[in-house]
């Protein structure tokens, strides 16, 4: 695993991880045409802010603007991948400032590679992450109420609803209303 050096390090580079069956993986150009077969989906439209129709364009700049963030060291963008390095979704770790002590996650399964257990190891893996390279407090999931899926592999990997009050986020054309989630590292 690489990591960087603490509260408020930017992300080291390149970032590549892996665990049982499962690789992250920074997003490549040539990934472009896997993006838009993965997030032009309708449940990739109803539980996160990708819009369909996710074209060849949307995944360009969807990939320049997680380029940026990545530079500004808020966020970082991983294709999920198997053992053939194909693309099989993503998982996003994101801050609100870089001396945030909390890092927030996000995370796509491809319709055709769901119920392979993909989004809960990705999610381990990525939670580590945070904790080693970040140095993070807390881990945060924000899951919107009715997504059964996600809520399990909320507590699969961890991850215990708190009671904050709900987020409401913008999406473009309507809003959200999420619930937290969150990881606490076990005292060592």
């Amino acid at each position: 695993m690489t990591t960087s050096d603490g509260p408020g390090a930017a992300f080291a580079s390149p970032v590549d991880l892996s665990g049982p069956g499962i690789r992250l993986r920074e997003w490549t150009d040539e990934d472009l045409p896997a993006m838009v077969e993965l997030f032009d989906e309708p449940q990739v439209d109803r539980w996160t802010p990708l819009r369909s129709p996710f074209t060849l364009e949307a995944a360009r700049a969807y990939l320049a603007k997680g380029r940026e963030g990545r530079a500004a060291g808020l966020r970082i963008h991983l294709a999920i991948t198997g053992d053939d390095g194909g693309p099989r979704g993503e998982v996003l770790l994101f801050r609100a400032s870089a001396e945030d002590p909390d890092a927030e996650l996000g995370y796509v399964i491809g319709a055709r590679h769901r119920r392979q257990g993909l989004a809960t190891r990705a999610v381990r893996l990525i939670t580590g992450y945070a904790y080693d390279a970040l140095a993070t407090s807390r881990v945060l999931l924000r899951i919107a109420p009715g997504n059964e899926a996600s809520a399990a592999v909320a507590r699969a990997a961890g991850f215990r609803l708190t009671d904050d009050e709900p987020v409401v986020r913008d999406r473009g054309d309507d809003t959200v209303t999420l619930l937290t989630w969150c990881h606490r590292r076990d005292p060592v």
